[in-house]
């Protein structure tokens, strides 16, 4: 817009303070003049534009919207969504260089361009070869080596990790005395992963989350404690094991024997336990290695044990012959919490492990007895017809007058030789349902098996453990598959002439999360923990207080669930695990039930349970014989909280020290699986909650919200974004694991879709980073991997920046005693401190809070702050400054970088050690690594309101010529002209014109007038503010046509804005807040002085066209 020598009239509001925040905020302001490499240039974050309300982007005035609070900070959602759209720039801008680069297809030509210098190619970057010896302090290298010319993540990450570990860095420090130092305790025990293989992405963020408050809290001067260690993960482990030896030698675990096969699990224990170890270091956690537990180690073991035998004693532990989840293809019973219910709505085809075609489900059968010494029929319905061999009983309703002449009579089972009776039970039976008839099954259907206990029927099992029809269904179908029989079945009924109809069913399917196999319920003696008592102490525990969970969605799930807790059964018919500590006693002459506890005892040696035997059967002969079961793995890592701390050893100084643990930090996921575990197995045990604060993280899905699953190909390894893969790689890595080749097509062509130019190397940092800032509470993450390659970006202009500041610094700079004012300070300076004391207290209190993105947002914006507009000014303070104004600007320039390394380490670990170790220390500062330097707080001194509101005028006034002069592509010589009548404002953009030049490309200098009449004709104007415009010359240099039309869109807006500011004011009563009032009538006169601006720019512009 153009302004002709007219003067703007503006009214001042009695209380407005003429440098009081502004709705013009600027946040990621200024394209930086800042000098990177090449890679710098793809700035994470560009400066970003207005949008007018007709969505039209503009970079000069946008009219306020009616309500927002005048000077009102942006929120964490607002900056949150500014970053992704500046990544989603950032992504587009290197797309199109990236196109621009491209070679043309076939014979076409380019056009030819001006002629230009050709660029010469850049030369191959020299590889970093480390020269450090391992668990030695790292060489640091000169960062003017041409392999440090750019940041590389592999080259900044190395060498690290070993020194932190051997300097013992990790380990818990106590004061002289060996106490708690006074500052407290910190303490997280990691959640075991399985020694079954490789981290996934929802690891890293496990351990991103985990190891950012453990270093944080370091920092904060406390006592820290990161425990480590592995689940043995008995069914996962022996599967994979299993399906190895049977892949390589074709044998099974029965001919190795359960001694040697136990031993070869422990041979691939080792194997895969060193991987995932370097993983997880590989990862930045700052566990205490010298703490490490495995759940099977001898140590662990007797706190199972012990919590075995605890529970037996006390009638907890029982021994019930029930139905049980029967996984048939790892032969074991599983837990409620480990099957997966699948609803399918109809007739559906599905994959079931060992059957080379796909079953059919979703279609229930109708068929019918014969009633015995009769011609009639009783129909009934299943979805499972090869149960029938199980069939016990036929109930119907006992007011059904269509079956009351049947009481008590018989039905014939078509291929066996048994009568089964019709009995009479209303809760088995809903007489408007079918045909009023139901088949009884109390072996193989849990409704079933709660009618055959009420009717006292016989419970009838017709399955091995391996799936197969066996004895009790006659000769002719023994050995037969179990779903082979249900096609099998019902073709024999067809020929019997008992077959009714087949018709599709809505059902639900439970499969097993372990194996995908179908589960098969089955009769089956097991251990069983008693938890109902166990759980109102759980539930009263986070009730009062005790215990904390965040979110709230999860403390939700945890009541509900435990107020409605079913017995937990904890025997597995495994080989890798816990073996059961108990002993069935066999009495010579006598033939026991195994089912009777009786005869059962329990013992944390052989020696103890004889004991026990000979104290509970005297004077007999007898023999021990231990149970062949091994516990479930979630009953072992219940206890990880106290077992890890040396129970049941209560008197070890680890329990005593830190027991209860700070906080248990986990995905929502396992909530029930582990964490009420925790909780009850500890109370129930030691009468002590296991920790003060459980934290659920969300699960990571892709970039489209969907499940990580090996069939779709999106599970991401972590490693493979830290140091990049290719999609051939990614490919490659499929064909190493269990796919089947029908599965194995979609996964490539879902990683094709996903990753189409493979992974780009990104680096620890970036990743960890990344992750948490996406922790903003929600239950899910779907990450994007090009977010991640954004924020290795970032990591590029912390390493540039640091670099640039120790260039700045100078080899023989000497940093000050102390970080406090000398009152020495620039404007700029007092500007920088006050912004990285906000920036400590906010990112303190996020962290505090556990808002993850929140404190990554503080973060983030403060290195902006620093590199974009304190550095840039910086650079005429130290190069042609006095040598005062020099040596105060590098000590403020020392303070914010190291703060600002240190603010970030938690989260960045490696990039954060690599330039903080570069930089000078202060006399007396002893620290060794930044891992136990103090973190950033909040400094009172800093606090400068007058000096933040005073710089933020010059960054108003430059975000306002930088709009005008890239509006109108005013490239160099660009004339710059701010008025303001306003003293104090006027004085401001006087006294800073070298700090508004710093930060404006293409100005050489500004010229700062009191009044309108002071500024030439033809220049565009944008008001910062009722009392400060800023003018650029712009005159010949546009489309006075498209200018007026633009500005008279801007001006309908505007109005449009008043008109509901007026409306919005006429609705105030007494009861309206002053400060609302006072808010309001702002925006009001701010929108006036745009409406005459606009006015007046298209009377001027029509006037420029005469």
């Amino acid at each position: 817009m153009l302004i002709n020598r007219l003067l703007i009239r503006r009214t001042v509001h009695s209380n407005f303070h003429p440098l009081a925040r502004r709705p013009i905020v600027i946040t990621r302001l200024y394209s930086s003049k800042f000098t990177m490499s090449e890679e710098s240039s793809n700035s994470i974050q560009t400066p970003p534009t207005t949008t007018t309300t007709n969505g039209e982007a503009s970079n000069s005035i946008s009219a306020p919207t009616v309500g927002e609070g005048e000077g009102k900070p942006k929120t964490a959602k607002e900056l949150e969504k500014e970053r992704k759209k500046a990544e989603k720039l950032a992504k587009f801008e290197a797309k199109k260089a990236k196109q621009a680069g491209a070679k043309p297809k076939g014979d076409e030509q380019p056009k030819k361009a001006k002629a230009k210098k050709e660029k010469a190619p850049a030369a191959p970057i020299p590889e970093f070869i480390d020269k450090t010896i391992p668990g030695e302090k790292k060489i640091l290298v000169s960062l003017d080596d041409p392999a440090f010319s750019a940041y590389n993540p592999k080259n900044v990450e190395s060498s690290w990790y070993s020194w932190w570990d051997k300097q013992g860095l990790f380990q818990p420090e106590f004061t002289e005395t060996g106490d708690i130092k006074p500052e407290g305790a910190f303490t997280i025990p990691a959640p075991p992963p399985n020694v079954t293989g490789a981290l996934h992405i929802g690891h890293a963020l496990t351990v991103s989350i985990q190891d950012t408050l453990i270093r944080y809290n370091r920092m904060k001067g406390k006592t820290t404690l990161f425990i480590p260690g592995f689940d043995h993960a008995g069914i996962a482990t022996q599967s994979v094991v299993e399906k190895q030896i049977w892949a390589n030698e074709k044998k099974t675990r029965h001919d190795y024997g359960r001694e040697k096969f136990i031993d070869k699990v422990w041979e691939w224990k080792d194997e895969y336990h060193k991987r995932i170890s370097s993983q997880v270091k590989k990862l930045g956690a700052s566990y205490d290695w010298t703490r490490e537990a495995f759940t099977l180690n001898p140590e662990y073991n007797k706190a199972v044990i012990e919590n075995f035998v605890k529970l037996h004693e006390d009638g907890t532990i029982y021994r019930a012959n029930r139905l049980v989840n029967w996984d048939v293809k790892l032969n074991t019973a599983i837990s409620n919490l480990e099957v997966d219910n699948k609803t399918i709505t109809g007739r559906t085809l599905l994959s079931v492990p060992d059957y080379d075609n796909k079953i059919e489900f979703g279609v229930i059968t109708s068929f019918s007895y014969q009633v015995e010494g009769s011609d009639e029929k009783v129909t009934v319905a299943t979805t499972r017809p090869e149960t029938m061999f199980g069939d016990t009983a036929v109930a119907v309703h006992p007011k059904d007058p269509r079956y009351t002449h049947l009481h008590g009579k018989y039905l014939l089972h078509p291929f066996i030789d048994r009568r089964i009776p019709i009995i009479t039970d209303s809760e088995a039976v809903e007489m408007e349902f079918g045909t009023g008839a139901v088949k009884i099954t109390p072996a193989h259907d849990q409704n079933d098996y709660d009618t055959g206990k009420r009717n006292n029927l016989e419970f009838i099992n017709i399955f091995t453990d391996d799936g197969l029809l066996n004895d009790n269904c006659g000769p002719e179908w023994v050995g037969t598959k179990r779903f082979d029989a249900r096609s099998k079945v019902i073709e024999a009924l067809k020929e019997k002439g008992l077959f009714v109809e087949s018709k599709d069913n809505e059902m639900t399917i439970p499969t097993s999360s372990r194996s995908g196999d179908i589960i098969e319920p089955l009769l089956k003696p097991q251990w069983y923990v008693n938890q109902k008592e166990m759980a109102k102490a759980a539930i009263a525990a986070v009730k009062n207080g005790e215990i904390t969970i965040t979110p709230k969605s999860s403390e939700a799930e945890y009541f509900y669930y435990l107020e409605n807790i079913q017995d937990w059964c904890i025997s597995r018919q495994l080989w890798w695990g816990h073996r059961c500590p108990v002993y069935f006693v066999n009495i010579e002459g006598q033939e026991n039930e195994r089912l009777d506890d009786a005869y059962w005892v329990s013992g944390r040696t052989k020696e103890e349970a004889l004991e026990k035997a000979n104290a509970k059967f005297k004077d007999v002969k007898f023999t021990l014989e231990q149970d062949e079961d091994v516990l479930d793995t979630w009953f072992s890592s219940g206890l990880w909280p106290i077992a890890t701390l040396g129970w049941p050893n209560v008197n070890s100084e680890d329990y005593k020290k830190f027991a209860p643990l700070s906080m248990l930090e986990t995905g929502w996921d396992i909530l029930f699986f582990w964490v009420t575990r925790m909780i009850l197995l500890s109370l129930k045990l030691t009468g002590k909650i296991p920790f003060k604060e459980v934290f659920c993280h969300s699960l990571v899905r892709d970039a489209q919200g969907r499940k990580m699953s090996k069939s779709l190909g999106n599970v991401v390894d972590p490693l493979d974004v830290i140091g990049g893969i290719t999609l051939q790689a990614l490919h490659d890595k499929l064909r190493v694991g269990n796919l089947d080749p029908r599965e194995l097509t979609k996964a490539e062509e879902g990683q094709k879709a996903s990753y189409p130019n493979g992974i780009p190397e990104c680096g620890t940092d970036a990743l960890r980073f990344a992750l948490c800032a996406y922790s903003t509470g929600g239950r899910d993450i779907n990450l994007d991997i090009l977010r991640v390659e954004g924020y290795r970006k970032f990591c590029n202009k912390i390493y540039q920046a640091t670099k640039f500041v120790l260039g700045r610094l100078g080899e023989d700079y000497v940093p000050p005693k102390s970080s406090g004012l000398t009152g020495k300070e620039s404007l700029v300076e007092k500007w920088i401190l006050h912004k990285l004391s906000e920036a400590s207290k906010n990112t303190n209190s996020a962290l505090e809070r556990r808002d993850f993105g929140e404190s990554t947002n503080h973060i983030y914006n403060f290195w902006y702050e620093l590199c974009d507009v304190y550095i840039e000014n910086s650079k005429s303070l130290i190069q042609d400054g006095t040598p005062e104004q020099k040596k105060s600007a590098q000590d403020t320039l020392y303070t914010c970088i190291d703060s600002a390394l240190r603010l970030i380490h938690p989260y960045m670990p490696f990039i954060s050690e690599e330039m903080w170790q570069r930089l000078p220390r202060r006399e007396g500062d002893k620290t060794i690594s930044i891992v136990v330097a103090k973190y950033p707080e909040y400094i009172s001194e800093y606090d400068d309101i007058k000096s933040l509101e005073a710089y933020d005028s010059v960054l108003d006034i430059t975000k306002g010529a930088r709009s005008l002069l890239s509006q109108y592509n005013i490239l160099k010589n660009g004339q710059v002209y701010v008025e303001s009548s306003n003293e104090e404002l006027f004085n401001i953009a006087s006294q800073q014109q070298d700090s508004i030049v710093s930060l404006i490309k293409g100005v050489e200098k500004i010229s700062v007038v009191k009044s309108n009449e002071e500024v030439p004709s033809g220049c565009a104007l944008q008001a910062i503010g009722p009392q400060l415009t800023v003018h650029v010359l712009v005159k010949g240099q546009i489309d006075l046509d498209a200018e007026i039309a633009k500005v008279q869109k801007k001006l309908d807006t505007a109005n449009e804005f008043t008109k509901k500011q007026n409306e919005a004011i006429s609705k105030f009563s007494e009861k309206t807040k002053q400060e609302a009032k006072d808010a309001a009538y702002k925006r009001l006169e701010k929108l006036g002085a745009e409406v005459e601006g606009y006015e007046q720019t298209i009377a001027i512009l029509e006037n420029l066209k005469l």
